[in-house]
């Protein structure tokens, strides 16, 4: 019998469930089996499992149906479970280290109690310290095992079902079992505390409870919270069924009402039912009420006693005055263009356009990568919808003639953004923009991710410090109704980055479909716009921003670089597109494209690629033409920026780290040698999984036309497309 079975329910959490499992599996103590429970066995997190089940034997997976819930989960662990204590783990929350050898000491001092409290961590997900919830209730506990009444603040209440280790044969002998529906902590925690004998707590951490950036989704709005009186009434009638004794009823009392109170105050929780609630909590109120119970002081006394009379207006009136007062103590800022803002208002009152189709790429630098290859398809397949493109004031003179545009901040940029039903982005639309039942909003992402993303810098301080409030951040993520991805890393580290409820369309990048479109004369017409020399051999040169740095910098020296590696060769520049200074400029061998519009163009013309950690290395993938890494700083890259894979270990090509190593590989031929192009098929299978030239004829079909899935063209198999040829491409 191993000493601990760990129960994770694994619904919904496949982007953060490895991290869970690996936790636990990460331990210095062993003795334990791992008990995933996962909705359907052909669901993510049910392939996730598997392969870990193939690894490691100490796995023991279930199925429970999604229409049991968090409960029905729990409960299917706990009926298999073998353990001698039962530890609950929500599938996006971690084990700290050392934690299972820490219970097994404690309970090794204490002996075989029946329930072990312990602490445990709130970690915000963007910004923030962790808090410890558990701390203070506990350090008011007995040192050693103890029965309930030595500490009756302890209660079930407060503390959730993966605050605690619990002796199997106590819970099997006292069929306790988790709840239906929401809340189910309290239900299970409340029973569990009125039927233990021995207690005792460990005053550590041992779970690290990683906030949703959503915060609970109890406390969202819906009518789950009547389900929040079901387990009050549930924990209040066990209690008394017990002859619970008044000095632990007390307690038991007061914190369920707390939670009560709090939901009740809170106006959006229930915005179209609060007195419903009020009234029915107020009968329970007076129904449970124990004998000799004195009301707190203060507000919240106020508070019980008008729920003890069922006096719903003066309640509201109460929470009303107290709101106010609190906004008036933080002063109301000033609204910031009034006129266009108010105008927007007005818009949004009349009917959505059913024919209107709004798109934005780069915060409106113009018209490029994903977005502008959508606009150009749907006026081929879907003529009848009106697309407009928004832009920035300096960059309008940049479109195509006939693209019809709104100059972002402008009268017509918030009417399109009020009146569109299709809003298409590569990155965000404004925070003010509001989400309409029945648009439909279209992320195309910008690239596959290398760098940690979205919620997940938030660790990396010197990017969570630059990226703003991750808050308002991931607001503007929840407008999403589809994510474009382009490979299955992009659909899992997206799902990790930018938790929300929309929809995943892995059908490729559009902006990579001119990869397998375009044609030698494409290639050839494109090299004479940059100014490539005929007969010349073209490298790409195209590091990514460092967050780190100000201003663009690499410790390439150009000049000397193509010195060394011979006159055949000419550099085509391209920086961030943080530092585009507008044009295409040639000095010489060196010819800066950054800032040329189209990315995809630049690579065309390139015969080789050279980077060092930008996703334009996916991108370029898919022409399977060299790709060379200069990796002179990745270990500070990775340490200050964070990544989600290691690219030195699974690289597209040969890696440098000093620039004698880059020219060496270039003089020698060794950049586009056999082991060089074995590196780039593994990587190309790996990251061009969903590019093949109809990505965005995919988007169109399912996005805006609406169309059935067997209307959408399946993605061609990699062996089977051919890529747009290079110019003086050397293969091995």
């Amino acid at each position: 019998m191993p000493r601990f079975s760990i129960i994770v329910p694994s619904h919904g959490v496949a982007g953060r469930l490895p991290l869970a499992l690996d936790s636990v599996l990460a331990q210095s103590f062993g003795d334990f089996e791992l008990i995933p429970v996962c909705d359907t066995p052909d669901s993510p997190a049910a392939d996730i499992v598997a392969g870990y089940a193939e690894r490691d034997s100490r796995l023991a997976p279930l199925a429970s149906p999604p229409s049991a819930g968090l409960a029905g989960a729990r409960n299917a662990g706990l009926r298999a479970a073998l353990g001698a204590y039962l530890l609950f783990l929500d599938g996006d929350d971690l084990l700290v280290p050392g934690a299972l050898a820490a219970l097994d000491a404690r309970l090794k001092e204490t002996g075989d109690v029946d329930v072990l409290y312990f602490e445990h961590e709130r970690t915000p997900w963007w910004k923030g310290d962790p808090t410890n919830p558990a701390e203070p209730l506990l350090a008011k506990a007995p040192d050693g095992a103890f029965t309930p009444g030595e500490a009756p603040q302890v209660t079930g209440v407060q503390l959730p079902a993966w605050s605690a280790a619990y002796r199997r044969a106590f819970v099997g002998d006292r069929q306790l079992a988790f709840p239906d529906g929401h809340f189910t902590d309290i239900g299970f925690g409340s029973r569990v505390v009125s039927a233990a004998e021995r207690v005792a707590v460990l005053r550590e951490a041992v779970v690290r409870h990683l906030l949703r950036r959503q915060g609970n989704r109890l406390n969202l709005p819906g009518e789950h919270h009547f389900e929040l009186l079901d387990q009050a009434e549930l924990a209040l009638t066990h209690a008394a069924e017990q002859g619970l004794p008044g000095d632990r009823l007390v307690p038991l009392f007061e914190q369920l009402f707390a939670a009560v109170l709090k939901t009740a105050a809170h106006p959006r929780r229930l915005p179209s039912r609060r007195r419903a609630f009020f009234r029915r909590a107020g009968r329970l109120y007076r129904r449970h009420r124990p004998a000799g119970f004195r009301t707190p002081g203060g507000s919240l006394g106020v508070q019980h006693r008008l729920l003890a009379s069922g006096s719903y207006a003066a309640f509201r009136a109460l929470r009303g005055a107290n709101r106010v007062a609190a906004r008036a103590a933080q002063g109301l800022p000033r609204p910031h263009m009034l006129r266009a803002r108010l105008r927007y208002r007005l818009q949004l009152r009349l009917p959505l356009d059913a024919n209107l189709a709004v798109y934005c790429a780069y915060w409106g630098r113009g018209y490029s990568c994903s977005p502008a290859a959508i606009h150009a398809k749907a006026r081929e397949l879907a003529p009848h919808l009106r697309s407009v493109f928004l832009v920035e004031p300096d960059q309008a003179h940049t479109l195509p003639k006939d693209v019809e545009y709104a100059v972002i901040g402008s009268r017509k940029y918030w009417d399109v953004l009020a009146r569109a039903k299709y809003l298409v982005n590569n990155a965000n639309f404004a925070d003010a923009v509001v989400k309409r039942p029945g648009s439909i909003h279209l992320s195309t992402q910008h690239g596959t991710p290398l760098k940690k993303m979205g919620a997940d810098q938030a660790t990396y301080p010197v990017v969570a410090s630059a990226t703003g409030s991750f808050a308002k951040l991931l607001a503007r993520v929840d407008r999403w109704d589809y994510n474009l991805t382009s490979n299955r890393h992009s659909t899992e580290m997206w799902e990790s980055a930018y938790p929300a409820a929309h929809e995943t369309l892995e059908y490729g990048y559009p902006r990579n479909d001119v990869y397998y479109t375009a044609t030698a004369d494409d290639v050839a017409r494109v090299r004479r716009e940059l100014g490539v020399p005929e007969g010349k051999k073209a490298l790409l040169f195209a590091p990514t921003h460092r967050d780190y740095a100000t201003g663009f910098e690499t410790s390439l020296d150009l000049e000397a670089f193509c010195e060394a590696i011979g006159d055949e060769y000419v550099v085509l520049l391209r920086a961030h597109y943080f530092y585009d200074q507008g044009g295409a400029r040639g000095t010489g061998r060196i010819i800066d494209v950054t800032g040329h519009r189209s990315a995809e163009d630049v690579c065309l013309a390139a015969d080789t690629l050279i980077t060092d950690y930008s996703s334009i290395m996916f991108d370029y993938a898919n022409l399977d033409r060299p790709i060379v890494v200069f990796a002179d700083d990745w270990d500070v890259y990775r340490e200050l920026r964070g990544v989600y894979f290691d690219l030195l270990a699974a690289p597209p090509g040969r890696v440098a780290r000093t620039p004698e190593e880059l020219a060496a590989v270039f003089r020698d031929g060794s950049y586009a040698d056999g082991p060089a192009t074995v590196l780039r098929a593994a990587f190309r299978e790996r990251f061009c999984q969903f590019d093949d030239g109809r990505a965005a004829e995919r988007v169109v079909r399912q996005v805006l036309l609406g169309e059935p899935p067997e209307a959408v063209p399946p993605v061609i198999p990699l062996a089977e497309r051919i890529p747009a040829p290079a110019a003086t491409l050397v293969r091995s």
